[in-house]
Order: structure tokens, then sequence, then C-alpha cells
């Protein structure tokens, strides 16, 4: 297998072995429906140097159980019934026009989970380089179908799901054109929840598909040791402070957390090579000083 088989585009952007990793700061519904906490926090992962953010689209009438839809809840914009509160955390169209300038002039790629079909339609109207699979609509084949159909990169979450449930989900998306990402569906997770190891699981299941993280832990060690593990994609929600109002906000990484993620991610990277045991050229000087060759001849370099 050629490793060329295991990349996926996003933009001007490959992802995949031989890579570097690609990073995407998870706004998701973190904005509040206030545009101005969307420019920040997109100007937060730009500052940072992640490849993307990424945000979260719902047809609140579709997505929202209908026995739910009265329930009265307490709100930053007063008390409202649940539907209200779902549309006033969603942006329109005139919105999303301005993130897409804005990411445009940040020089910083955007994209979305759609949760139905109609809020992958409202996307298409955008030149999005991948669209995302939520783990609550893996098990969602009509999405699945939609999805595949634009010929888009399809970013796959798996939490909350079974080994079966995947495949399934694999067979219909099609393994040419997607992404998986390890995933624990708890916000935050707990770190002994976390079963780093199922990358490699993934890996060796699917050895033609980029294995990638998406993390909803609190703290940011794990995540660098899934890119130690190999992933090729690594998402991480994110705030402009964890104490905001919001559902995600707690297992969401400050904008200082997250360039220091980012940071430790290259440095990773950089620090895994190739694989290849050499003898450095900064090492010849050191093994000459230290090392006793008794009667053995160094290897040419």
């Amino acid at each position: 297998m050629s490793p060329t088989t295991r990349l996926r585009g996003f933009g001007e952007r490959l992802a995949g072995p031989g890579q570097p990793v690609y990073v995407v700061g998870e706004i998701g519904i973190n904005h509040n429906g206030d545009l101005g906490n969307a420019f920040a926090l997109i100007d937060a992962a730009a500052d940072a140097g992640c490849d993307a953010v990424k945000f979260q689209k719902r047809t609140p009438e579709i997505c929202t159980p209908r026995d739910q839809w009265h329930i009265e809840r307490d709100t930053p914009w007063g008390r409202m019934t649940y539907i209200d509160y779902r549309h006033r955390v969603e942006f329109d169209e005139d919105a999303y026009r301005a993130i897409d300038a804005h990411c445009a002039e940040r020089g910083i790629a955007w994209f979305a989970s759609p949760w139905d079909t109609e809020a992958l339609a409202f996307l298409e109207k955008f030149d999005l380089p991948a669209h995302k699979v939520a783990s609550a609509c893996l098990t969602d084949d009509e999405l699945l179908r939609s999805l595949r159909a634009t010929g888009r990169t399809v970013v796959l979450s798996t939490g909350m799901s079974t080994p079966k449930q995947i495949r399934h989900a694999v067979e219909v998306l099609g393994s040419d054109s997607i992404l998986l990402c390890h995933a624990t569906s708890t916000y935050p997770a707990k770190a002994e929840e976390l079963n780093l190891r199922v990358i490699n699981t993934l890996r060796e299941e699917y050895p033609n598909v980029p294995i990638g993280y998406s993390g909803h832990e609190t703290g940011l060690q794990t995540t660098l040791a899934a890119v130690a593990l190999g992933a090729a994609f690594v998402e991480r929600h994110i705030t402009l402070d964890r104490a905001m109002w919001g559902s995600d906000q707690a297992a969401s990484v400050e904008p200082g957390g997250l360039a220091r993620l980012v940071r430790d991610i290259r440095t990773i990277e950089t620090a895994l090579g190739d694989g290849v045991k050499r003898v450095y050229d900064s090492e010849l000087a050191p093994m000459k000083k230290l090392r006793r060759f008794r009667g053995q001849v160094p290897a040419a370099v």
C-alpha cells in the first residue's frame, strides 16, 4: 500500500502519512450565537497556528425532539423554550458569509458538522474543504449518503459507537474520501475512558484510511499522546473562557492552551522522524570523544 492512498484533501492541505498533523479548533456552538465571539475564536485559532476551525450546523426543528420543544430553560438571554434556544445559537447565511470572509482574511479554513440533510444543503452553499460527521450522527444513513454525494472529504467521529456501527458507516460513506476520528463522547471525558490505543486499532482495521483524534478531555497531555500514537488529524473544542455559559465550554481549550497545544504538536511530529535509524552529523564529535571502539571501525555515516 502506498502512503498516498491514505492522504485526504482539505482544500490546499493534505492530511495523512507524511503530512503535518491537521489541527482543528472546534468552535461548535461555543460562540453562543454571538458573531463577535465567533470572530474572536477564529482569531485565537489562527494566532495559535490551527489549520481550520469547525462549527456545528443544525436545523432545530429536525434535530430537537418534539417533546423537548416547549420545555423552558434559563439562558443568558432570559427564560425561553428549548426550540427557541436552539434557534438562538444558530447562525444564518449572512453570519456564515461574514465568518467565511473573516476566515479568508485570517488565512484559516473553516468547515462544520451538519446534523441533518437540510443543514448539509445549507453548508454546500460554501466552498468548504470538508464536512464532519458528529459522533451522534454516525448512525444516520440518510445524512451519510448525502455527505458522500458531495464528493468532499468527510471526517467521521466514532464516539459512542460500536465497531459494527463504525464498519457500517464506513461502508455507507465509502473509504476513499473519509478520515476516521477516535473519540469518547463525554464532556469532559475521563482519562481512563479515552482509550487512546483505539487509534492503533482503527489503523489496523482501516489501513487505507487516515486516523485522527477528536478530544473532549481537560488538559493537553492526552491529545499530545494521540499525536505520538500517530493521529493525522486533531480536533479540540476551543473557548474564550471555560467559565462561559454553555454545555461544551468546560471541556474546551482556552486561547493560551490552544497556542501551547499547536506548538507542542509541531514539536512532537518533528521529533517522531521517519523511523530510520541513522548516525547524525551532530553525534560525530561526541562519538569521537566518548566511544571506545575496541578494534571496531565505525561504520560509514
